[in-house]
């Protein structure tokens, strides 16, 4: 039994993953943020980057709406990306005991894997951010950088949990992508990251407001632009339990070694 926190061990896990996902950036990182700065691109021009939309009863222009939430939707997507291959990988190339091998806690080896999983989201965000900084007509400039960080850090680990959750389920990659086509990628799209929700009819409306993509993305946007379309306490609250609440459960599937373990 250790005791105490291993933390070379985790260390070096969490390096591993790093370092897993730096050896292909072109792949990770940079296709990622040239993909997000395509949409940006496509729906300033075919709306009008300066064209108004109301956001919690101000005005901004089109371009800087949109600019946060495609920001953190590209970090999400890369979170669950990440978090979803390590353990699939080694469950269909028969390295899992790497992972289950070596002396590591549970806690320990489910803060690796997310931990590895959020610093390529923050990589992906701060490309996509540096990008659309350099860009005419766009201002992404931070009025309130603790909600930036703060939401940003609550999506990405929700998203990286999602991501653990899946690959302990999956057992071939058809499964990860079956999450990601029917799950993720509609959630992510119909979170009010094009378009404000106050223009939805009721109904769809609703539907936004139980979407935890869609707080993820208000809160985050009100860290740049100073209004959002949700209340950001409620929405900090409600990602944070959904967050204890999947890492609760990893925690217990990891512990147990469903579908992992003979």
């Amino acid at each position: 039994m250790i005791r105490n926190v291993n933390w070379g061990g985790l260390k070096t896990l969490y390096v591993k993953e790093v370092r897993r996902f730096f050896k292909v950036q072109l792949q990770t990182i940079w296709a990622p943020a040239i993909t997000t700065l395509m949409f940006l691109v496509i729906f300033t021009v075919a709306n009008g980057a300066r064209n108004p939309v109301r956001v919690g009863g101000s005005e901004v222009a089109f371009a800087d709406f949109i600019a946060p939430g495609l920001i953190v939707m590209g970090m999400l997507n890369n979170a669950f990306a990440n978090a979803s291959f390590s353990l699939l990988v080694g469950k269909i190339q028969g390295t899992i005991v790497d992972y289950l091998q070596p002396p590591l806690s549970t806690a320990e080896l489910l803060a690796a894997l997310t931990g590895g999983a959020v610093t390529r989201a923050f990589c992906v965000g701060a490309t996509v951010w540096l990008a659309m900084a350099l860009w005419p007509g766009v201002h992404v400039t931070p009025q309130h950088l603790w909600a930036v960080l703060w939401f940003g850090l609550l999506g990405a680990v929700f998203l990286s949990l999602a991501g653990v959750l899946t690959s302990i389920w999956a057992e071939k990659f058809d499964h990860a992508a079956a999450v990601t086509n029917f799950v993720i990628a509609p959630l992510t799209l119909l979170s009010g990251t094009f378009y404000s929700v106050d223009h939805l009819a009721p109904a769809f409306r609703a539907f936004s407001h139980v979407n935890p993509f869609f707080y993820v993305i208000s809160g985050f946007r009100y860290g740049f632009l100073g209004t959002a379309d949700s209340p950001v306490a409620t929405g900090s609250v409600v990602i944070l339990a959904i967050d204890v609440a999947l890492g609760l459960l990893c925690y217990t599937l990891l512990r147990r070694g469903w579908k992992l373990k003979s």
